[in-house]
């Protein structure tokens, strides 16, 4: 699975949690319930990390050369930690363009759509990537998607995790006073 360690592993993610810290803040800001959606942000984070480190452990087998143990083990959790990166950049990028931090409180069709395009997208491309740079390479028994030549389990990770995640984040934190849920960002008189 997990060819050599290079730096530019590295690069992407530090630069991702800076994005994710700087939208945090700004968000934070415009949030009238600011306890709520930092208990959203602290779930979405835990949630994100079990079910992609579940995911990774599941699909080593489809990688070249995985077996598990610590090294592989310990490669698949820090792949889950910029797994969790991803989806709270997500979450925050789509909270940012559609001026709503709660946004997936009272999810669309269009926007789960959206949601699941961008994160499909962002998966090819990163695969590409690291395919190409040879920090890993998949098995024979890795599906792989036509034309772009990537594995399909990686793909239907960031396709299908991100709208799970967010979705029983919600439903976890349904103890809360429904209020938080309708409030938009710059929305004060919103219930």
């Amino acid at each position: 699975m997990l060819k050599d360690l290079h730096v530019s592993l590295f690069i992407v993610p530090v630069i991702v949690l800076s994005l994710v810290i700087g939208t945090y803040v700004f968000l934070l800001k415009k949030t009238e319930d600011q306890a709520f959606f930092k208990r959203l942000i602290a779930r979405i984070a835990i949630l994100a990390f079990v079910l992609n480190l579940t995911w990774e452990l599941a699909q080593g087998p489809l990688y070249e050369g995985y077996v598990y143990d610590f090294q592989h083990i310990s490669f698949c959790t820090l792949a889950s930690l910029a797994d969790v990166l991803m989806v709270l950049l997500l979450y925050q990028g789509f909270a940012s363009i559609l001026k709503e931090p709660l946004w997936m409180g009272s999810p669309t069709v269009g926007r789960v759509l959206a949601l699941m395009s961008v994160g499909a997208l962002g998966a090819i491309l990163a695969e590409i990537r690291h395919t190409w740079e040879g920090n890993w390479a998949y098995a024979e028994s890795m599906p792989l998607l036509p034309f772009v030549e990537v594995g399909l389990s990686p793909v239907l990770q960031f396709t299908l995790l991100p709208v799970l995640v967010y979705w029983l984040s919600f439903q976890w934190i349904k103890k809360t006073p429904k209020q938080g849920l309708n409030r938009s960002m710059g929305d004060k008189n919103s219930v």
